[in-house]
Formats: C-alpha cells, structure tokens, sequence
C-alpha cells in the first residue's frame, strides 16, 4: 500500500519510516521533526539546527537536521546529522516550538564545536541580550563537560571574558567588531559600557565627548525602544556630547567607511574642543 501510494504521489518519502502526505511544499519545521520521527526515541534537535529553532543563528535551509540520541539508538540517514551522547540529561533538554531540542546552555556548547569564533560569540551575545541563558547555566553545563570535549575550550573564554573584570567588556558583536577595528586602525581606544549620566553608552572618548552606539536590528527595532534611543540622544546631546550610531550590518560590510567617520569626527571633535578652551 505505502509503495502504491508513493507511486501515486499521495506519500512522499522523507526518511526511512517517515513520508509527507499529500504535497511537496515546504512545512514550517516539517524537516526537523521528520528527522526526530525518523530517529531513536528520546532524540533532540541540537547543535546547529538547534541554535536555528532558538534563532541564535539563520536557517540553513540545505544544511542537514543535527538530532541527538542518548545510548546506541537511531542510525544515521541522508539528510540527518546524528550526535550520540552517553546521557543527556532532562535540564539539559527543552520543548520549544513543540519540539524537543537541547537547552540553550547545552546548545551553546554543542555549537561552539562546530562554528567559528566570531560566528559563535555573536549567537552567545545574542542569547545572553535576549536572557535566553543566564552565565549560571553556562557555567553548569561547562562544568560537566567531559576533559577534552569539542568547543568547551571556546565557551569557557567567552565566559571568562563575560564574567571578568575587563574594562572592554562588550555587549555585541558589533561593538566587538568594531573595537577591533580601532585598534588595527591605531585610533585612541574608547571606554566601553562605563555609566554616563544615567546612561550605558557602548563607545565613548571622554576628552572629545564623543559617543558611538552600535545598534542591532534584533534589539533596537519597534517604536518604544525607537523613542528611548531618541529621548538617551537629546539628553546626551544637551549635556554637550556628539552621538554617532552605526548598525552591526554598515560594521561588518562597510568597516573602512565606519572608520574613516570615527576618525574624522574624533579630529574634529578634538580640534574644536581644543579651540573652544
């Protein structure tokens, strides 16, 4: 019956035991919980497709479905990507979207394995802006990672860099992007997150009174948070500092030209200043 009805069209095969019925067109999460139908029981997203449910990272629409199976069970199949883990335990997993997937802490481990450096610390920095993650569970799931383990190096320095003292701590990736960028570029350095007038600007130069924010689409869209970022500027403004603002987006792909404008108006800035004592 199964062969006659795929010789028909009615069912579609997407993996060993698990078919679409009736259509081809795309389902939103259809592939992803094909492929935890298709796996051992008790398997979860993880790793890159789990950072895509949490939307710490793009969809990969041609990327295969990561799924996690404690013990020996599933097999692997065309289209999936199977971990196997000894044990997983319950806090480290989560029901989102109506699908078993791994916590955000233990998803954040996986994919350190896996990602780039900077791509890793952008979705780190995102889950932590949007309290996805608190350090706490980070430091929990750090803490039973076994001796060796894939991309527990990296989330241990992006947790000691987070929970340290460091007086360039940052919020973003933009603004780490671009205090790089100043400093390839041998431009003074700026304070980073300090208080200022009841206000956390993101760069600041004390001496030129100059204020540079970096605003992400993910954190800075919608009308109230449109209307605080103006009424922050007027008050800045009235106490006798100049606000540039650049999007994460002009950082990465027009960095000579976010440069060059710093440059400029830190020269300005100085200049002027200079005259005006």
């Amino acid at each position: 019956m199964i062969r006659t009805m795929c010789a028909g069209g009615r069912l579609r095969r997407l993996y060993l035991g698990v078919y679409a019925v009736g259509h081809d067109a795309p389902v939103d999460l259809g592939l992803e919980t094909a492929a935890l139908l298709a796996s051992a029981g008790g398997a979860v997203l993880s790793h890159r497709s789990a950072a895509g449910l949490w939307r710490l990272i793009p969809g990969g629409a041609d990327e295969p479905v990561d799924v996690t199976t404690s013990g020996s069970g599933g097999h692997a199949q065309p289209g999936i990507r199977l971990h196997r883990t000894r044990h997983l335990p319950d806090r480290d997993v989560r029901i989102h979207q109506g699908l078993p997937v791994t916590s955000p802490a233990r998803t954040l481990l996986d994919y350190a394995g896996k990602a780039g450096q900077e791509e890793f610390e952008q979705a780190l920095d995102d889950a932590l802006a949007r309290k996805l993650v608190r350090m706490s569970q980070i430091d929990d799931v750090l803490a039973r990672a076994s001796h060796g383990r894939k991309g527990a190096g990296l989330l241990r320095a992006a947790y000691r860099a987070r929970t340290g003292e460091s007086p360039a701590l940052t919020r973003s990736w933009g603004e780490r992007r671009l205090r790089d960028l100043l400093r390839r570029a041998n431009l003074p350095a700026p304070e980073m997150n300090v208080d200022l007038h009841g206000y956390v600007p993101d760069l600041l130069w004390r001496e030129e009174r100059l204020i540079v924010e970096v605003d992400g689409w993910a954190f800075h869209r919608g009308r109230a948070k449109f209307e605080a970022d103006r009424r922050r500027d007027a008050s800045l403004v009235a106490a006798g500092w100049l606000v540039l603002r650049f999007t994460a987006r002009q950082i990465r792909d027009e960095p000579y030209a976010v440069i060059a404008r710093i440059a400029q108006t830190l020269g300005w800035r100085e200049a002027s200043l200079g005259r005006a004592a």
